[in-house]
């Protein structure tokens, strides 16, 4: 559920709301953002620099708001796009009816070579898809891609990967940033699933955790690490996120007694 202080995750159990692991991961400075938004403005001038020459000039309130936000314009954009992307993997993955969609079908391509490249048979090596995870211990709750068996292991033999897909119109197929692995820990160490009834479930025994990039014309599986180490960087940002979100806005002004707005200060 989203909540002024981002998602939180409603407990089916009756606990307290957990927060969600991404918007844990946002308490985490990401100083590539800063260009990266100042990039996207950059582009949204040089698309049409006489029509925003003529606008500076004529309305320029209107133009600074709209070039404020066109780094979350673009954000909003993507983000629809990778959920439509998830909802069309799992109707691959169940094969069920999904509505016609030409901005998604590049990806679903990618995704399904993906799985026709390791030989993956849907109701044999799927553990599960989609699944929300939860660890009542320190308060959060994140949702899995998928939790797939693959032929990674010596001779040939099958282990299970916990893998989260990743999509992006730009960025090249090899790209990991440093939040992913914490949030691929997040997900492994959680100690129970949520079945469909929204009971408990004991959580899989994954091996190996990657992240599946897809881009309009490839894909790449990438293995990244999340061990102990990860998982306590996970747990820091979950409790700077939980701090920043129960900090005061405002802090009292500190002024000597004789001060004027004192409240120690005696009537004259």
């Amino acid at each position: 559920m989203a909540t002024e202080r981002g998602r939180y995750y409603r407990d089916p159990a009756g606990g307290p709301d957990l927060i969600s692991v991404t918007n844990a991961l946002s308490s985490i400075a990401k100083p590539a953002l800063v260009p990266w938004s100042a990039g996207m403005t950059a582009d949204a001038v040089i698309a049409d620099p006489i029509a925003t020459a003529r606008r500076a000039r004529t309305e320029p309130t209107a133009l600074r708001r709209e070039l404020v936000a066109v780094h979350r314009q673009y954000t909003e954009r993507a983000q629809d796009l990778g959920t439509r992307v998830h909802e069309r993997a799992v109707a691959l993955v169940l094969n069920t009816p999904h509505p016609a969609d030409p901005e998604v079908e590049p990806y679903a391509i990618q995704l399904a070579a993906f799985y026709r490249l390791w030989r993956v048979d849907f109701d044999r090596d799927i553990e599960a898809i989609e699944t929300t995870v939860v660890h009542r211990r320190y308060g959060y709750a994140g949702t899995g891609d998928v939790w797939l068996w693959l032929a990674t292991g010596p001779f040939g033999r099958r282990q299970l990967w916990l893998i989260d897909y990743k999509t992006s119109s730009r960025k090249p197929d090899s790209v990991v940033y440093d939040e992913q692995p914490l949030q691929l820990a997040a997900l492994r160490h959680a100690p129970v699933l949520l079945a469909p009834d929204d009971t408990d479930v004991e959580a899989f025994k994954v091996r190996r955790t990657g992240l599946l990039n897809l881009r309009p014309r490839s894909h790449r599986l990438i293995e990244v690490p999340s061990g102990r180490r990860q998982f306590r960087a996970f747990l820091s940002a979950v409790n700077t996120a939980r701090y920043l979100h129960s900090a005061p806005s405002a802090y009292d002004t500190i002024l000597p007694p004789w001060a004027p707005g004192s409240p120690d200060r005696k009537a004259a």
